[in-house]
């Protein structure tokens, strides 16, 4: 069927970033993935091909794009080609939202030119050691000093994808304690300048899969924070957070679609070149069906995401519309994903074959985000159960 979800801009910029992904990435990506994260400047090569700033507005010198089309359009691609940008998904796709919606003038003018060019790179911080999908839970604080100039930061995140290249983190924190009637109360967004004193980061933590993504546990003592880069306002950032969470589920949703049909296509490229008692893989019945089942399920992950996609750039997009769509798609990506490695045979195991990445890369589309059984809670939760 005739996808018309993408329109001839968008297509003209697939075109654009196929290119770059065969020219930049594709030849560096292996010593990427030996080196756990892609080299700095490779994000100013990003910020000059004008990715950082398709959303953000003119006057910050970005594109102004409103579509969430074009952000798919590049991981649809990532996908074909079996890499990844590293950990800049986590600065275009969660940090610059929040920095649109809720930073004011002044923040914007100051932050937003050099997050384009990618001078300054962010991530977010918001899971804690002991706090998982519990964000109302999180025990790091921010105290505000006595003469009201600055905030002290105490505390520690982990899991936090882009946390050794960032220069900038936004840091969740307490602001103020939780109450019984109000657990999610007093949370704060400080946008968190990394050469601080007292701010530090721990650990590169060693994945399963997204081996350029560099992910770090930070933590901070006494660090001082300015109340100029509070974001938004005091105490007011679980509800922050809840708005840009379906954008954030959309984003995995279509991630786990493009890493499906990637790996069909994978699939599809092996078995026609691989003979196996005198003939080609593909020859099997048994190929033939497993790849059949495979290119259905992928049509109706397609479906859920395009329809999702039309949802989100109408302003449409509910959080049990997202929750959904996240759901279905990494739960049957797990399916196919596994059936075209088991095409591939021993190969499939190898890393070397970008079969095996995808394997690895896609298990994580069913815990960030928000976890399989939180997206059912929610989408029982619309359901009225």
């Amino acid at each position: 069927m005739r996808r018309t979800v993408f329109n001839e801009d968008h297509e003209a910029f697939r075109e654009t970033i196929r290119d770059f992904i065969a020219a930049e990435v594709v030849p560096e990506y292996e010593e990427w993935r030996e080196a756990g994260q892609v080299p700095r400047d490779f994000y100013k090569k990003l910020g000059e091909l004008g990715i950082f700033g398709i959303e953000v507005p003119e006057e910050y010198g970005g594109a102004g794009e409103t579509s969430f089309k074009f952000n798919a359009v590049i991981t649809e691609e990532l996908a074909r080609a079996g890499v990844s940008f590293g950990g800049s998904s986590v600065h275009t796709a969660l940090c610059l939202p929040y920095i649109l919606k809720y930073g004011n003038e002044e923040q914007k003018r100051r932050w937003l030119p050099s997050f384009v060019s990618g001078d300054l790179m962010t991530a977010i911080a918001m899971t804690e050691p002991g706090t998982g999908s519990d964000l109302a839970g999180m025990k790091t604080t921010a105290k505000l000093s006595e003469d009201g100039t600055h905030y002290v930061l105490n505390g520690a995140k982990t899991f936090i994808t882009g946390g050794v290249l960032a220069d900038r983190v936004l840091v969740c924190a307490r602001t103020a304690p939780a109450t019984p009637e109000d657990r999610r109360g007093g949370i704060s967004i400080l946008v968190v300048d990394t050469t601080s004193e007292g701010y530090a980061v721990g650990r590169k933590l060693e994945k399963l899969g997204l081996k350029t993504s560099d992910t770090a546990e930070l933590s901070f003592t006494d660090v001082k924070v300015p109340v100029e880069d509070l974001l938004g306002e005091e105490g007011k950032a679980f509800g922050y957070l809840a708005h840009n969470l379906p954008q954030e589920r959309l984003g995995i949703a279509v991630s786990a679609y493009a890493q499906s049909a990637a790996a069909v296509e994978f699939a599809k490229a092996y078995v026609q070149d691989r003979e196996v008692f005198g003939k080609s893989v593909a020859s099997f019945q048994n190929t033939k069906f497993t790849l059949a089942d495979c290119k259905a399920e992928v049509d109706a992950m397609q479906a859920v995401v395009d329809r999702a996609l039309e949802a989100h750039d109408a302003g449409e997009l509910t959080a049990a519309d997202a929750a959904s769509a996240k759901l279905f798609t990494t739960e049957h990506a797990a399916v196919v994903i596994d059936k075209c490695l088991q095409l591939h045979g021993g190969y499939g195991y190898m890393m070397e074959y970008p079969i095996a990445r995808l394997y690895a890369d896609t298990r994580v589309t069913r815990i960030y985000g928000g976890t399989s059984e939180v997206m059912r809670s929610i989408v029982a939760k619309s359901m009225g159960l």
